[in-house]
């Protein structure tokens, strides 16, 4: 069974908004931080946000900061990721992943990677 399931990505304008969702199984939240990493084409991971799972502090990339905000609703297993202001440098696949959330962003834990959704921001 998939732990962690993305849904809501697809086409947004330069300055429009999207907001992803990541279904989580189990008791995948109670124990684990959230995280959001993309991968935009011919480069590697970046971590996006992070929550932590238990004072719900977050964190963000600086070149998000402003613009992202993750959020948590653990009696539904859900994880979301507003994503306003939106840029073409944010074209990307995001994943949701589990583990931990540190000071330089979200450490994922083996195996508990969601699939991915494509988030493709153009005019």
């Amino acid at each position: 069974q998939q732990k962690l399931v993305e849904s809501g990505g697809g086409l947004g304008q330069p300055g429009g908004s999207l907001r992803l969702s990541c279904a989580a199984s189990g008791s995948t939240l109670d124990y684990y931080a959230i995280g959001w990493i993309r991968q935009a084409p011919g480069k590697g991971r970046e971590g996006v946000s992070c929550i932590s799972s238990t004072d719900g502090s977050t964190w963000y990339a600086d070149s998000v900061k402003g613009r992202f905000t993750i959020s948590r609703d653990n009696a539904k297993k859900m994880v979301y990721l507003q994503m306003n202001n939106l840029k073409p440098e944010d074209t990307a696949v995001y994943y949701c992943a589990a583990g931990l959330c540190s000071e330089k962003g979200p450490v994922v834990a083996e195996g508990y990677w969601g699939q991915g959704t494509q988030v493709t921001v153009s005019s």
